[in-house]
C-alpha cells in the first residue's frame, strides 16, 4: 500500500481529543509489563471525567495507581484520513463489586475470568491528531 504524500497530521485541541474519545466505545490499552510495552484490545466508557476500561488483561499486572495509556482511532482506508487520540494517567482496578457488575454488564469484554479487568483511569494528558488532505490548492 502506498501512502498518498498529500496526507496530513493536524494537533486537535484537549476538548476535541476528549469529544472524540467519549464518542468512541473501543481501543487499546498500552501498560509496561517487565520492562516491555504491551498493548492490549479494550472497550471504554467516560464517565465524571475518568475514563472505565475493560481489557484482557491480569488484574495483577496493573499495579496500583499505574501510569496507563490509552489510544483509540479511526482510520479509513485507504485514503489514510481519520483521527487518533491518547488519554495518559494514573489507573486503578475496579475492585467495588456491585461498581464491577455495573461496568460488566455495561461494557463487553473479550475475555472472562482472571484475564478480564476494569479499571478506572484519570486521565492528566490527552492529545490527539486528525489524519486529512489538505483543501484543494492549500498548501501548494
Amino acid at each position: 500500500m502506498t501512502v498518498p504524500a498529500d496526507l496530513r497530521m493536524t494537533e486537535v485541541s484537549g476538548t476535541e481529543a476528549l469529544w472524540l474519545l467519549e464518542g468512541s466505545t473501543q481501543g487499546r490499552l498500552v501498560y509496561v509489563q517487565r520492562e516491555l510495552a504491551v498493548i492490549r484490545p479494550a472497550t471504554h466508557v467516560m464517565e465524571y471525567g475518568r475514563l472505565i476500561v475493560r481489557a484482557p488483561v491480569q488484574a495483577a499486572t496493573v499495579p496500583g495507581r499505574a501510569l496507563l495509556t490509552y489510544q483509540v482511532d479511526e482510520i479509513r482506508a485507504p485514503a489514510g484520513t481519520g483521527w487518533t487520540v491518547s488519554a495518559h494517567g494514573p489507573a486503578d482496578v475496579i475492585t467495588n463489586r456491585d461498581e464491577a457488575a455495573h461496568y460488566r454488564r455495561t461494557l463487553r469484554g473479550w475475555a472472562h475470568g482472571p484475564h478480564d479487568t476494569l479499571l478506572r483511569l484519570h486521565p492528566q494528558q490527552v492529545s490527539g491528531f486528525r489524519l486529512a488532505r489538505p483543501a484543494s490548492g492549500a498548501g501548494r
